[in-house]
């Protein structure tokens, strides 16, 4: 099983999804201890996302790009992210759980024991005046 967690730094889940330069990957083979590997997607900060103007984000395009290093994974774990976001990861088979906690170790360890709960209040419909939970 593959697991993906959105970081800036291979070591947190990023609190947006769509802004985190990076995949951690967490691969579980049974018996054995799980192993990483970091993998680069585009962002909202990345000329692909499609900016318009600095504040100005084309939130409702194509989030392929953002979601192709993902193609051989099972699991997303973010810390929140945009109403289609959400939705292209359902529609890739990918099981989406937004958790409060922050620390990937902590994170990939409450997922294993089944303990790692999904918070809905994550997913964001941006320009609706949704708050971006931390």
């Amino acid at each position: 099983m593959k697991i993906a967690f959105p970081t800036d730094d291979g070591k947190t889940i990023s609190p947006h999804f769509g802004r985190a330069p990076y995949y951690l990957i967490a691969i579980l083979e049974e018996g054995s201890e799980p192993r990483f590997e970091q993998r680069e997607k585009s962002y909202h900060g990345s000329e692909e996302h499609g900016h318009h103007d600095e504040h100005e984000h084309n939130h409702h395009r194509d989030h392929s790009d953002m979601f192709a290093p993902l193609s051989d994974c099972q699991v997303l774990i973010a810390g929140g992210m945009g109403s289609p976001a959400h939705d292209h990861a359902l529609s890739m088979g990918l099981q989406v759980i937004l958790p409060a906690e922050k620390n990937i170790e902590t994170a990939l360890a409450m997922f294993q024991r089944g303990e790692l709960k999904s918070d809905p209040r994550r997913i964001h419909n941006h320009g609706q005046g949704n708050i971006h939970l931390a």
